[in-house]
């Protein structure tokens, strides 16, 4: 359970920085731009792998990772349900798009739909630890985005591009269903296509 909270604080952690301006300006005009985003994503990939590494651990060891709640089984339903809007939201966010334009930030979307689709679906500490952990944080990233005036301006984008958003949000998520979860994470989200 460490692992991943000490994961948790890292990747987080280091998220916080953008939301508070002075200390993020104030650290590049220390190191240099450059640097502090060399720093950044390093620091963040470092807080990701050690996530990933914590998350695993407690499903190989189920006696560390308590059992909150049993979840119905139609939490499951609703959850893979939930992973469709999220998916496409979080290609939007790659792709300029008027979905991307209509949503303002669909990425923090697609990590607020995500984390409470697992949250729903899991019931186990380490699950509540770190769904929660994203679901709040893109809440209050959201909010502080919001109150700095920091939202994309409306970006020129064609129909195609939201065809191209939709369809490769499809491809993804048919490929997550039908195996790519499993292979990822380890649990079929529909244990019987697995």
């Amino acid at each position: 359970m460490m692992v991943l909270i000490v994961g948790l604080i890292l990747f987080l952690g280091v998220h916080l920085v953008p939301t508070q301006p002075e200390l993020r300006d104030g650290l590049k005009a220390r190191i240099g731009e450059g640097p502090y985003k060399i720093l950044f994503s390093l620091l963040s990939l470092a807080g990701l792998v050690v996530i990933v590494l914590g998350y695993h651990k407690l499903q190989l060891h189920p006696g560390k990772n308590p059992i909150l709640w049993e979840p119905p089984v139609w939490t499951r339903h609703i959850a893979v349900a939930l992973m469709l809007p999220a998916i496409i939201l979080l290609v939007a966010s790659l792709i300029p798009s008027r979905i991307r334009t209509a949503t303002r930030n669909p990425l923090l979307i697609a990590i607020k739909i995500w984390a409470l689709a697992h949250l729903l679906a899991n019931g186990d500490l380490g699950a509540l630890l770190l769904f929660g952990s994203f679901l709040a944080f893109a809440v209050y990233d959201r909010i502080s985005v919001k109150k700095r005036g920091l939202l994309p301006p409306p970006a020129p984008a064609s129909a195609l591009n939201d065809v191209i958003v939709v369809v490769v949000g499809l491809a993804l998520y048919a490929w997550l269903l039908l195996g790519g979860h499993q292979w990822l994470i380890g649990v079929a989200p529909i244990p019987q296509l697995s």
